[in-house]
């Protein structure tokens, strides 16, 4: 999916908000679980009953990981039918040297060896320029750095100043974007930051954000929009878990909807109000 393309759709469905799929097995409604397949059970209910309202998805990997090889086969089933317009995004947070990565850009990018075909993925980039560009030489994909994250150990590293005050996240940003452009490179930056993303945007002004935090984690969306949103909106903003786990009854899928709307219409009155769409 091209930039301009993912920029029509939030347009076009007034929308910016990307459903995680980090299923757990021992979270999804008990009558699933007498299913061949539950995981894909519980996540083809979502994705039915969510595609209209978001623009992306994104399957946490290690949830499909810790299952050996039928949590693979649920990702695979998972990734086969994801919508055409929705934006698909591979959680894995890989980030290796050189010839590994492109193993792992082969392992997702390429549906013939792996028979995963998603159009991008989640990377850390603490081993520099060849654990990011073998991903970018699939064209047409994306790689998603990390930049600045919400989680408490982020503050370990990523606010790290050196002796002219320029901290790591701003370090980061400003090497990864010599390597590719805001047509194939974004940025994981956590919700509950704030006015941080205020200078998330001095470096990277046109690229879109992955902003996962929202919800659950406590992020605020006006926040987000208030600091962060751009002339395209650049955002897409991820809540996992006060949607897909709405309800554990035989109404997840039902109770997963309401929430759903009740962001998007959120996020329209955020892209009306920033003159967006």
């Amino acid at each position: 999916m091209t930039k301009q393309e993912l920029i029509e759709n939030i347009k076009s469905k007034k929308s910016f908000l990307c459903v995680g799929l980090d299923t757990d097995i021992t979270k999804i409604p008990e009558h699933l679980l007498d299913d061949e397949d539950p995981i894909f059970s519980f996540n083809k209910a979502i994705i039915e009953a969510t595609s209209d309202l978001c623009v992306a998805y994104k399957p946490n990997i290690a949830f499909y990981e810790s299952y050996g090889v039928k949590g693979w086969e649920s990702l695979r089933k998972t990734c086969e039918i994801l919508p055409k317009d929705c934006f698909s995004i591979a959680d894995a947070k890989r980030g290796d040297i050189g010839n590994t990565s492109k193993m792992y850009a082969q392992a997702f990018f390429n549906p013939e060896s792996s028979g995963l075909n998603f159009d991008s993925i989640t990377i850390a980039p603490y081993m520099g320029e060849d654990s990011v560009t073998p991903f970018l030489d699939f064209e047409g994909k994306w790689a998603i750095v990390l930049a600045l994250t919400s989680n408490q150990g982020s503050l370990d590293f990523q606010n790290f100043q050196n002796a002219q005050g320029k901290q790591l996240f701003e370090e980061v940003i400003d090497k990864v974007n010599t390597w590719g452009s805001s047509e194939n490179i974004m940025y994981v930056v956590g919700a509950t930051r704030g006015e941080a993303f205020t200078k998330i945007r001095e470096h990277a002004p046109d690229h879109f954000l992955l902003v996962p935090g929202v919800g659950a984690q406590g992020g605020s969306l006006s926040d987000v929009c208030q600091y962060g949103m751009n002339k395209d909106c650049g955002l897409l903003v991820n809540s996992t878990r006060g949607i897909i786990y709405a309800s554990k009854g035989r109404d997840f899928a039902e109770k997963a909807r309401e929430e759903a709307v009740s962001l998007q219409k959120e996020m329209q009155e955020e892209l009306e109000k920033h003159g967006v769409i």
